[in-house]
């Protein structure tokens, strides 16, 4: 259905703003509720199933059903199901073996280097049919899902092809070009698939290659290219004068799509974010905003065409990917039902629009940020009014060892500043869901932070942080109430979850999500009570599928190499224990060396960074910072740096004095223990000396 618009382009401010004829009724629920077919289960990514069948008051007799082991890049897949098959991509070397909690259930298939798509059913979990994909490209591991729909399963290629399997036979159908012919290094298909009236659309997400991302739209009867939407606007288009004028910085890009896209059927829209600008951290070399990286975009469905856009970082220096999926749902704006689009940045921030007009729901403002003029920083970003955050908006003191300048989300940080602390990612990729029933959003989250370093190089990046010791970190799983946008509760986790396998919700009232020690659990969605939860011996990195398979409600999940089939009084056992965990405080990294000679300072090839053109010295770095030596030896150290330098213990029992570059200082150690030492006139420098009988 098509509807007349009046479109005001604003590169300025919020984005976009159109005067529209009134929208109808969204329709979300035109997918199947006993299937999921998708990665977020239907078009809205809502991952919220109107199956109730398991509840928060039985759900104590929640048990495993089914497991099929599988060996291959399958520990972040989502699976997905529908009519009766459930099905899993796998990349590289893959074996499979069923089992099932009723005689004779089991079954074996196995597929040699370059995986494949395993259906299952559903119900029993025993292996249907095995596709291994001829002539040499593999399945992309990065897709981490597949799409169903139109009597077919849909998967990315790591060829930059999507590929399109009969459900039922295993038989390929077609194979469609998505990404360029010939394929350049780096360009790969970055999202699950999906599948909406006969079209499939899969994203590009190339963008840390130096390649701009795309959205592509193939026919899904043959595969035929439909049309494409470039995520970096050439010369002419509107946004392309938010990149210099005088170079071509614009063809590298960047905005890659690395997530599944959303869909409103009746608006005739598609949704999707796109990741950062390149190169990642050499803002220097592109003076300005660069639309549309790290922003949230709305094309049509028929043409491709644009439609509106907000940018949620502008020139992003800090990998700030709209890497979570978007959320589609209807909102009570003033008593009256809105189309609404729900986009979470990875500092944690919830911006709520308008998903027809762009408009946003509510009020949003500019804040300042720490200014480094000479990489044409933003004055400022762009916040929600009046909102919650999840997480903190910078790096806290009580978390991070001494010696740190603690700075905030969207900071400008240069290769002369030498010790700036910026929070990490409080949400990424892990998919949140939103629940009708409650109309809260759950978000699953973390707190952290990380020493901030970039190259001189403008190409060289160096991982946007350098491992500190004693640095604490932890998970936080969230309700976030769409209307107050107040956090409703919220939960203290172990471990980082950011990345993790997020939260699926449920008509029964459940909450369900996995956690890195193996736990698939079930929370009270209205309270966040734990009610349940299983092991299953692996870390449960991908998002939780329900449907109905013989008139039984399930919960499907991925962990580890494991396919987990779950339903009321299942009956096998858990695993008797999950993969080891860190305490939640970061020690030294890398290996112990055995030696007594250390150097200050480190050159770091260019090989190892994408398209950097110089190595990389650091003159805060220690070489090895873990040694080992024997009682009584002495440890000399070498200043190779460009500075002054100093070593002392922690505890100030010993120094060295200052070290002038080309200099040496040496320390005599006779007692046996483990020590961390540090510098007096750089005192977030962190190094460890093990010393053995």
């Amino acid at each position: 259905m098509k509807r007349l618009c009046i479109w005001t382009i604003t590169l300025l401010g919020i984005g976009l703003v159109a005067a529209c004829d009134a929208p109808p009724e969204p329709n979300l629920a035109a997918l199947p509720a006993s299937d999921w077919p998708l990665k977020g289960g239907h078009w809205g990514n809502t991952r919220h199933s109107t199956l109730d069948e398991i509840t928060t008051d039985n759900v104590g007799r929640l048990g495993a059903v089914w497991k099929t082991e599988l060996k291959g890049s399958v520990s972040r897949v989502a699976a997905i199901v529908e009519d009766g098959l459930m099905f899993i991509p796998s990349g590289g070397s893959t074996t499979y073996a069923g089992q099932g909690n009723r005689p004779g259930e089991n079954a074996s298939a196995s597929t040699e280097g370059i995986g494949g798509i395993t259906a299952l059913d559903a119900a029993t979990g025993e292996i249907v049919w095995q596709y291994t994909p001829q002539g040499g490209a593999g399945v992309s591991v990065l897709v981490k899902g597949a799409g169903a729909g139109g009597g077919k399963v849909y998967v990315g290629l790591n060829d930059a092809q999507v590929v399109a399997v009969d459900q039922k036979s295993g038989k390929e159908v077609w194979r469609g070009r998505a990404g360029a012919d010939p394929v350049p290094p780096g360009e790969f298909i970055a999202a699950a698939p999906v599948y909406v009236n006969g079209v499939v659309l899969v994203g590009i997400g190339s963008g840390d290659a130096g390649i701009s991302g795309r959205t592509v739209a193939l026919d899904a009867s043959n595969g035929d290219k439909l049309w494409e939407f470039r995520s970096i606007p050439g010369r002419g288009e509107p946004g392309n004068e938010t990149w210099p004028q005088d170079t071509d910085a614009w063809e590298q890009g960047g905005g890659g799509v690395w997530t599944s896209h959303a869909v409103d059927a009746e608006l005739g829209l598609v949704y999707f974010g796109t990741g950062n600008a390149f190169p990642m951290q050499g803002g220097e070399l592109r003076e300005g905003d660069n639309l549309y990286a790290t922003s949230v975009l709305a094309v049509d469905l028929e043409t491709g065409e644009y439609r509106w856009h907000f940018q949620m970082t502008r020139h992003d220096m800090w990998e700030a990917d709209v890497g979570g999926p978007l959320v589609l749902y209807n909102a009570d704006v003033n008593g009256e039902s809105v189309p609404a689009l729900a986009a979470m940045r990875m500092d944690g921030n919830v911006f709520l629009f308008n998903r027809a007009t762009g408009e946003p729901l509510h009020g949003i403002e500019e804040r300042p940020h720490r200014q480094v003029a000479r990489i044409h920083s933003a004055e400022t970003q762009p916040f929600p009014v009046d909102a919650d955050q999840v997480g903190f908006p910078c790096a806290q003191e009580e978390l991070t060892p001494k010696g740190f300048e603690l700075g905030c989300f969207f900071d400008a940080v240069d290769y002369d500043d030498s010790n700036i602390m910026l929070p990490g990612s409080a949400t990424r990729f892990a998919p949140m869901s939103y629940s009708p029933q409650t109309n809260q959003f759950y978000i699953t989250g973390s707190v952290s932070a990380g020493w901030h370093r970039r190259a001189p190089d403008p190409y060289y990046f160096s991982g946007g942080s350098t491992p500190v010791p004693g640095i604490r970190t932890y998970g936080l799983l969230v309700a976030f109430d769409a209307d107050t946008r107040r956090i409703t509760w919220q939960k203290e986790m172990p471990r980082p979850i950011s990345n993790g396998s997020g939260a699926t919700t449920t008509a029964g009232g459940l909450l369900i999500h996995g956690e890195p020690d193996g736990n698939l659990q079930a929370y009270n969605a209205e309270d966040g009570a734990l009610l349940w939860e299983f092991q299953t011996g692996s870390s449960v990195a991908g998002p939780v599928a329900v449907y109905e398979a013989d008139g039984r409600q399930f919960f499907g999940v991925v962990a580890g190499q494991t396919v987990w089939g779950f339903a009321l009084d299942g009956s096998l056992p858990p695993a008797e224990s999950g993969p080891p965990q860190p305490d939640g405080v970061s020690g030294f990294a890398g290996r112990v060396v055995p030696t007594n000679e250390i150097m200050m300072a480190e050159e770091f090839p260019s090989t190892i960074s994408m398209h950097a053109r110089e190595n990389f010295k650091d003159n805060y770095a220690l070489s090895p910072n873990r040694a080992r030596i024997a009682v009584g030896s002495t440890v000399t150290w070498t200043n190779n740096s460009d500075i002054e330098r100093d070593v002392m213990a922690e505890d100030g029992s010993w120094a060295s004095g200052p070290i002038p570059p080309g200099r040496s200082a040496t320390v005599t150690f006779n007692i046996p223990g483990a020590f961390t030492y540090t510098s007096r006139q750089h005192p977030w420098v962190y190094g460890q000396l093990i010393v053995e009988e």
